[in-house]
């Protein structure tokens, strides 16, 4: 089933023929997507230069009083999470100067009270995605990368402050740890539900980049206790008490609070060949259709009722389309998309809230703070159809954009969908997701769209294949490639391999006893060439035969593998 899963998501998620060109004269589709391509770099480049210019250390940029501020730890978070972008926008040599001067002035330990949640998708995943693209970005790789580095030193050194999180009893994280000291005695304990299922990507990407296994045991950990919690009829809720296991918000739906959980199962999936996950969410959208689903809009129900609590569509939805298509539900991904474009064209852009009945926004929250989901959807689907439909999204996000909340220095958040009040903030995600999005969905020929055309050679021996395709992007747009992740697994689990059966050779070797011996005792113990019992006491583990049956000469030879070879081999 995964591999059947794994070929619809390549075909889905990479370019058909439809997209290659013969040489010569462009077609009219191929000057409208080189045409906007060209406006969403400009796009970039006006906030980017912006922040650089007037927010430079601070994380985030404040377009309207061009100044910046701290917001998510102060990590100078807007560079970390837009160095991906400058890559895959062609700018090899800012991304060489940012990766050499995050390197130089980034610092994690701090007396900072961090988001466990943002510091991952967006500090943590940032790192590791610039890490496995920096040769692509033709910086100089120490020995054995991707399974060394300095930002993949980095994203680890962040992560490891993120680890006292989650010593709960139950496994799942706090919202909230201090870089500095850990988990405040008076921390909640209260924490959304993709504030706890949001890890195995950036954590597993970890554990098999550097061999530590942590990362990837608390993400998991911390998915199986939140698993265990759904209601009867197979729904979680919004919030959950991660000392207790208790639901505090019982809201379910696909929206805020929930969004990346869902999305986490099917893209840990895909990139670890995991069934499990695949299964959990498979039980999940089961129970999605049956209660929240209603005309292709999802709404919002009591997690043990299955009854209608909010009937409003959230903007963070938007990106179930796309997740859809990434199992190849490609009609329902579709109906659904269209619905959420019936929103953006009503207002040019997607309030945070919009209630389904009345067609209209929901008191508060009017904002659209150039979230990426809706684009990231249409990028998907454009890659799943050609259908110019997802195009035309793309167009008029750039129109709408660019009209409403381009300002001198930047481009501002919506504070109002009805009125284009804007607000004096510009997030990270702008530059790391919203950007990226657009641009790669007029750009097929991307190198993040490769399908195995092209490709590295890298890993401690040299000979894994690498960057050929299949990129998975985390919840904040920073690709992964799977190739590394089993590239170093690999070499770690054939060290391991030798180090087990070098230990078992370096054990002393116990002769049998001698038949007499043997006899006197009640219960006779094996000879070292007897067969060794399958029997083992609690708590025991099985140790490796010592290689001493047949007795080898001292000529014998030691392969790599472990194998044996005498003379007369």
């Amino acid at each position: 089933m995964l591999a059947f899963l794994f070929t619809v998501t390549f075909c889905a998620t990479y370019p058909s023929p439809i997209f290659g060109h013969a040489r010569g004269k462009l077609t009219a589709e191929q000057e409208t997507m080189s045409h906007y391509r060209d406006r969403i770099k400009s796009m970039f480049y006006h906030a980017y230069n912006s922040y650089l210019e007037n927010a430079y250390p601070y994380d985030e940029l404040r377009p309207l009083t061009c100044d910046g501020q701290d917001t998510w730890g102060s990590f100078s978070l807007t560079l970390i999470d837009a160095l991906d972008t400058l890559l895959i926008l062609g700018n090899h040599t800012e991304f060489q100067r940012v990766a050499t001067l995050l390197q130089d002035t980034v610092d994690f330990d701090i007396d900072v009270n961090a988001s466990v949640f943002e510091t991952n998708i967006r500090v943590v995943g940032g790192l590791l995605s610039a890490h496995l693209l920096s040769k692509q970005a033709g910086l100089d790789v120490e020995e054995g990368w991707p399974c060394a580095g300095p930002l993949l030193r980095m994203a680890e050194g962040a992560a490891r402050k993120l680890l006292p999180a989650f010593h709960t009893p139950t496994g799942m994280p706090y919202g909230t740890v201090n870089l500095l000291r850990g988990v405040n005695p008076t921390e909640t304990p209260v924490t959304c539900t993709a504030g706890v299922g949001t890890f195995i990507l950036e954590f597993s990407t970890l554990s098999r980049l550097t061999g530590d296994p942590v990362f990837e045991d608390v993400a998991r950990k911390a998915l199986t206790a939140l698993w265990k919690t759904r209601s009867d009829i197979g729904l979680v809720g919004n919030h959950i008490d991660v000392v207790t296991s208790k639901w505090v918000a019982q809201d379910a739906g696909i929206g805020a609070g929930v969004d990346s959980y869902f999305e986490y199962l099917v893209k840990g999936a895909i990139m670890l060949q995991d069934k499990e996950l695949m299964n959990m969410f498979h039980e999940f959208d089961k129970s999605i259709r049956n209660y929240t689903k209603f005309d292709d809009w999802y709404l919002w129900v009591q997690m043990h009722k299955g009854t209608v609590s909010m009937p409003v569509f959230q903007s963070l939805e938007a990106f179930w389309p796309g997740l859809q298509s990434m199992i190849g539900d490609i009609d329902s991904a579709t109906r659904t998309f269209h619905n959420y474009y019936t929103v953006w064209r009503q207002f040019g852009g997607l309030p945070e809230f919009y209630n389904i009945p009345q067609g209209y926004t929901v008191d508060k929250r009017e904002g659209y703070p150039l979230r990426p989901e809706l684009i990231e959807s249409a990028m998907y689907l454009y890659k799943a159809t050609g259908d110019p439909a997802f195009l035309q999204l793309g167009q008029d996000a750039v129109e709408s954009i660019e009209k409403i909340s381009r300002v001198k220095c930047g481009f501002a958040s919506v504070k109002d969908v009805r009125d284009h009040k804007l607000d004096n903030r510009m997030e990270s995600f702008f530059l790391a997701e919203t950007i990226k999005y657009l641009y790669l969905l007029f750009d097929p020929d991307n190198f993040l769209h490769n399908n195995g055309a092209t490709f590295d050679l890298g890993g401690p021996r040299g000979d894994c294949v690498l960057g050929a395709g299949g990129y998975i992007f985390n919840t904040e747009a920073h690709p992964l490639d799977p190739a590394a992740l089993h590239c170093c697994s690999k070499d770690q689990d054939e060290r391991r391999e030798l180090q087990d059966i070098l230990l078992s050779l370096s054990e002393p070797f116990e002769p049998p006893m001698d038949q007499s011996e043997e006899t006197s005792k009640d219960v006779a113990s094996p000879s070292a060439c007897s067969s060794e019992s399958i029997a083992l006491k609690p708590g025991e583990r099985r140790k490796a035969p010592v290689l001493s049956c047949p007795v080898q000469p001292f000529s014998a030879r030691f392969a790599i593998m472990g194998q044996v070879f005498s003379d007369k081999t």
